[in-house]
This record gives C-alpha cells, sequence and structure tokens, in this order.
C-alpha cells in the first residue's frame, strides 16, 4: 500500500526544489556564472533528481513491479508498466544518468548541459511528480 504522507512529503520537496531551480532558471548561457551559482543549481538538480527516484521507488515497491539494477532502469520500470508516457520516461531516463554523472563524475560536468537541462528540463521532472500524485 502506497505511503501516502510519504510521497505527498516527497513530491513537495521536488516542488520546493524546482521552484527554488527555476529562480536560477535564465542564468546567461553564453557566459560562464560565479562557481557558487553553478554549485547551486548543479546540487539543486541532484536533490531534485534524487527524490524524482525516491518516488519512483515508492511507485515500484507498491506496484510489486520488478526491482531495477540502474537508477536509469526505475524510469524505464515504471514506463513499461505504462504509469508514465514513454517520452517523460526517456527523458527521466537521461536525467538519472545526469544524476550519476553529477555525483560520481563530476570533473566532466558540462555547464553548457546543466544550463540546458536548467532552461528546457525542469518540467520533466514537474510532470513526473504530477504523474506520481494522480496515482496516489
Amino acid at each position: 500500500m502506497v505511503d501516502r504522507e510519504l510521497v505527498l512529503r516527497k513530491a513537495a520537496a521536488l516542488e520546493g526544489y524546482l521552484r527554488e531551480l527555476e529562480e536560477l532558471r535564465n542564468l546567461d548561457t553564453h557566459t560562464r556564472t560565479d562557481w557558487k551559482t553553478e554549485r547551486a543549481v548543479e546540487r539543486s538538480l541532484h536533490l531534485a533528481i534524487e527524490v524524482a527516484l525516491d518516488l519512483a521507488d515508492h511507485v515500484i515497491a507498491d506496484r510489486a513491479l520488478r526491482v531495477p539494477t540502474t537508477q536509469a532502469e526505475t524510469f524505464e520500470i515504471l514506463q513499461e508498466a505504462g504509469l508514465v508516457d514513454p517520452t517523460l520516461g526517456q527523458a527521466l531516463v537521461q536525467m538519472a544518468r545526469f544524476r550519476n554523472l553529477l555525483v560520481h563524475d563530476y570533473a566532466r560536468i558540462d555547464p553548457d548541459r546543466v544550463r540546458a537541462i536548467l532552461r528546457d528540463r525542469l518540467t520533466d521532472l514537474d510532470a513526473f511528480r504530477r504523474c506520481v500524485l494522480s496515482l496516489i
């Protein structure tokens, strides 16, 4: 059974991270911003993706779906189960892979890619948040 309170807390946390990121969304994409702002964006993206993964894991457990072997596979499983639209599912798979880059291969983070995600992909995380809320 879904833990409604847990899902609501995590969905609220995700919404908060997205609101914070929205404030930074219009960074100048042609010049490098200060390192503090870059780190704030990277960390907030990391936390937002982590919360989305937590929500996905909760749905997978609640629906007794197969256990993912990678974080990216978490969203593939939801897509296969018909719980997430295929286009959104693939966008979230890419987001999970980006999270791994943020956490494990931070020396290779491309600031332009971070800005592109900030500018163009936050809606994917919000769409997922709304999708999970519709499931409870």
